[in-house]
């Protein structure tokens, strides 16, 4: 039977402005420099960065995903194959470092048009030569960007893309009918609405920003935009306070647009009052003792972890809130005082210990090193599947051997899927499992020990407790022993 060589394809434009070839293009002459060397390109190992610079790995999402599976063992592929080295790295340091990172693992980076003999003494100072070019290029290209930018932006022109609310129209912001949604968030703030209320209510009315409906983020960050005022803001690295500690306040350069603000500057200026208010007081809460349910209360809506938002009101004890109820992207509340949470669950705790009803969470093996993760063996299966059936598509495999591995794969997967619900079954002596339940409950209700404290020891038992605020339960899920 053939022995099928795969390969991962990585593709990136920087904008889609530059005269360079279109992903589609990319991919294109991947698949076929692919076929014609013996190698297959799976759908999954095609990765792609969209408007996004060389400079740094860091930037580019595909590119970590790529360099991350690229570790597994067995190892996915046996090479990376890109239109242009100038595509995998336009960084010198970054290339050389991520191919020897690949090398060590077995994995090769192929480029289509820029052809190297690995074998060859000469290969590597040949690719060194070409990325040192392409920083360079790079370099001198960000140069000419920054000024650009820098002297439209001193005209009062906008460069970049758009803030909501707004088009560009001959280099200049145009009021578009978002520009209402806009007005509403910075009124609904200064009328004392918080960030997830505004979300919501934009996401009742059918808004969208970039194509998501905005959370506390989204609104936090159209609060904090200048743009809106009629100010265009552009950060300079060349700016003489650039590398002092207190640059924050002169870094940005402030200068009136040609555009037409949405706001006042006196609305904007007290938004901003309101902000660094907020921001005083989130700060001031650090430090805050750590809570006895830290990290394992969670909401029965969305299975989000319950957080502290203590707010700024006459009362200071700690109060609890689902952390995506906080950010808008979930809609049921649980809010809750830490005390009677804290007490809630103690008084479940004891109430399992009288009843002799424990539910456990699937078994948590304690030796990572012994554990064997069935979901991942089985999608390598199928993943093995798909690839013969790429061969078969590609006409590397006859259909006999397509059919050979089919049946092969599909008795493996049966096998696996019986392992897993066999390992999955929980064994536990609740008898034995009580006593240390009781330790813990004494840990809990002693006045004189730290939130800490009791957190670590309630984690010594349970996995998580889950909050269902409609019906006022708290059901607690122990670890298996």
């Amino acid at each position: 039977m053939s022995d099928i060589k795969i390969a991962a394809g990585y593709i990136r434009v920087s904008t889609a402005e530059q005269t360079e070839l279109s992903p589609d293009s990319q991919i294109k002459l991947i698949r076929e420099y692919a076929r014609k060397n013996g190698y297959i390109v799976p759908d999954e190992f095609l990765f792609r960065d969209d408007g996004i610079s060389g400079k740094s790995a860091d930037k580019r999402p595909a590119f970590k995903l790529m360099i991350a599976t690229s570790k597994q063992v067995p190892r996915p592929f046996d090479a990376i194959i890109v239109w242009k080295f100038s595509r995998f790295a336009r960084n010198q340091e970054e290339s050389l470092v991520y191919k020897n990172l690949l090398k060590r693992n077995g994995i090769a980076v192929i480029s289509v048009t820029e052809p190297s003999n690995s074998d060859s003494p000469f290969s590597s100072l040949i690719e060194s030569i070409l990325a040192w070019s392409d920083e360079y290029f790079l370099t001198n290209l960000s140069t000419e960007v920054r000024r650009g930018m820098r002297e439209k932006s001193s005209r009062g022109e906008f460069g970049g893309k758009p803030p909501f609310g707004y088009d560009v129209k001959d280099k200049i912001l145009v009021q578009n009918e978002n520009s209402k949604y806009v007005k509403y968030v910075f009124d609904a703030y200064i009328s004392g609405k918080s960030f997830r209320e505004i979300g919501r209510a934009l996401g009742d009315a059918g808004v969208k920003i970039n194509g998501d409906v905005p959370g506390a983020q989204a609104v936090r960050y159209i609060l904090s935009n200048p743009a809106y005022c009629g100010k265009i803001r552009w950060s300079d690295e060349e700016h003489p306070a650039y590398r002092s500690n207190d640059y924050q306040a002169d870094l940005t350069a402030l200068v009136d647009g040609k555009h037409e603000p949405i706001i006042s500057v006196d609305d904007f200026q007290k938004v901003q009052a309101k902000l660094a208010k907020k921001a005083d007081v989130k700060y001031a809460r650090e430090g805050h003792p750590v809570m006895m349910l830290k990290g394992l209360l969670r909401c029965d809506n969305c299975g989000g972890t319950l957080v502290d938002v203590t707010g700024r009101g006459k009362t200071r004890k700690p109060r609890l809130q689902c952390c995506r109820y906080s950010q808008g992207k979930c809609k049921v509340s649980h809010y809750i005082s830490e005390e009677d949470a804290n007490t809630a669950v103690i008084d479940g705790l004891e109430q399992v210990i009288a009843s002799n009803t424990f539910v456990f969470a699937p078994k948590q093996v304690q030796e990572p090193t012994l554990q064997r993760d069935w979901d991942k063996l089985i999608a390598q299966e199928e993943t093995r599947l798909k690839r013969a059936k790429s061969a078969l598509l590609d006409g590397a495999f006859s259909n006999a051997e397509y059919k050979e591995v089919k049946a092969s794969v599909e008795e493996t997967i049966a096998r696996l899927k019986a392992e897993k619900a066999k390992d999955a079954a929980p064994v536990v002596d609740a008898e034995s499992f009580a006593p240390q339940v009781k330790e813990v409950i004494a840990v809990l209700r002693a006045p004189d020990v730290s939130g800490e404290a009791k957190n670590m020891a309630l984690r010594s038992i349970v996995d998580k407790i889950v909050f269902n605020k409609h019906a006022g339960t708290f059901d607690i899920y122990f670890k298996s022993v």
